[in-house]
């Protein structure tokens, strides 16, 4: 007999996943820790095989856990989107948004207020993280929709929306005679595609560089701008006005392009889908509008 996955056990799994503990998922969801034990052994003995093992005081998904947690997301997804169509659910459905921070000012707001027009009754989760670990939370199902940026010809991985410049930036008060050797950096944390491109630019150039700062922060590196403690490199889009471009009348070597791409996870529900059409026309429009000043 195939064997009936019990929703909630799943939606536990979920918790669990993305939280990074069931001891927190087993807190959320107010269940007690041994009835979380009991869940997974049950899904364990009805998927005929080790979902997770124990790795250091918590439990990491086996690679038949980790394909059963994507199929969990989406049968959730579907359960909780057909019981929304039927007016029977005591919660709204839930679609999960990921976006770098520099589309924060513009496409997010867009993308939330056109979305919501057509699904008020639609949950959205938004995430920001690192640029390095958006492609991740969506090809584990932890994102249903997420524009990122990728190194030109690095993959084929999602849909690729439009090409960048990425340019040298500097606070407008910054004046070069305080530029300095080695040149002083603010720099995103390692892995960064833009701190890669400023670095091979400058290496092979030959000039000496040092980092200056450096931050996970977006709005960290603003305001190491603003504190005259360096210059950075940064795709031109959602730059501040008080931010001036350098180039090679002040001896900086070019930059390349940087793609964005528009990432979908797999088999996602209607609901997210709808997201993603909305995500793809708004960062299309906002960056159009870009291009156009």
């Amino acid at each position: 007999m195939i064997p009936a996955f019990d929703i909630d056990a799943m939606r536990m799994v979920i918790a669990g996943m993305d939280l990074g503990s069931f001891a927190r998922a087993a807190v959320q969801l107010g269940r007690s820790q041994s009835a979380v034990s009991m869940q997974l052994k049950k899904l364990e003995y009805q998927a005929g095989t080790q979902l997770f093992t124990r790795k250091g005081r918590g439990l990491v998904p086996t690679a038949a856990g980790e394909a059963f947690v994507a199929y969990a997301r989406r049968i959730v997804a579907l359960n909780d989107e057909a019981a929304l169509a039927m007016g029977v659910a005591t919660t709204a459905a839930s679609v999960r948004l990921g976006l770098p921070q520099d589309f924060f000012e513009d496409v997010m707001p867009a993308t939330l207020k056109t979305f919501v027009k057509a699904h008020d009754k639609v949950h959205v989760d938004v995430r920001a993280g690192e640029n390095h670990t958006i492609a991740d939370e969506v090809r584990s199902g932890r994102l249903d929709a997420a524009i990122a940026f990728f190194k030109p010809g690095s993959s084929s991985e999602g849909e690729t929306l439009c090409s960048l410049p990425i340019r040298w930036l500097v606070h407008s008060d910054w004046i070069e005679e305080s530029r300095g050797d080695p040149l002083p950096l603010v720099l995103f944390n390692h892995p960064c595609l833009f701190r890669q491109a400023a670095l091979a630019a400058l290496e092979k150039e030959g000039i000496r560089w040092r980092a200056a700062l450096t931050t996970p922060s977006l709005p960290g590196v603003w305001a190491g701008l603003r504190s005259g403690l360096g210059i950075a490199a940064r795709a031109e889009h959602g730059v501040p006005a008080d931010m001036v471009i350098l180039g090679k009348a002040e001896g900086l070597p070019e930059l390349p392009e940087i793609e964005v791409r528009l990432l979908r996870a797999p088999n996602i529900s209607s609901y997210a889908e709808a997201l993603s059409e909305t995500l793809r026309k708004e960062t299309l429009k906002r960056l159009a509008l870009k291009d156009e000043h």
